[in-house]
């Protein structure tokens, strides 16, 4: 089992940018392919992004492509989001997710985090 706790949101400007952490707990964490999704107000939760075990491989909506990053750091046990050229429509809460040997997806069997707020002001 691993337990996950984000970081890193906020309130920010159109246009600037904010960088999210998800903490994983546990000795195993490179077993676990990870992911960000999103759910905005009103809106069902969607996928944001993902790397797989090594990190070797990412994955992104097409929304986010080119403007968020995602990263691992298996020595750290965190799994990062660098999001640039926020715009208001990324405002919603952000959610950390981990698939054991595999890539998080919507309906797969994953551990959530508690998630975290960004919201963007135009």
């Amino acid at each position: 089992q691993v337990q996950l706790l984000e970081s890193g949101g906020g309130l920010v400007q159109a246009g600037g940018s904010l960088r999210l952490s998800c903490a994983a707990s546990g000795r195993t964490f490179s077993m676990y392919g990870m992911g960000w999704f999103r759910q905005a107000p009103g809106k069902e939760r969607e996928f944001v992004a993902a790397i797989s075990r090594s990190g070797s491989s990412t994955f992104y909506a097409d929304s986010v492509k080119g403007r968020f990053t995602i990263s691992r750091d298996n020595a750290k046990n965190t799994v990062y989001l660098q999001m640039n050229s926020l715009k208001p429509e990324d405002t919603a809460v952000y959610y950390c997710a981990a698939a054991l040997a595999t890539i998080p997806t919507q309906t797969g069997s994953n551990y959530w985090g508690q998630g975290t707020q960004v919201t963007v002001s135009s």
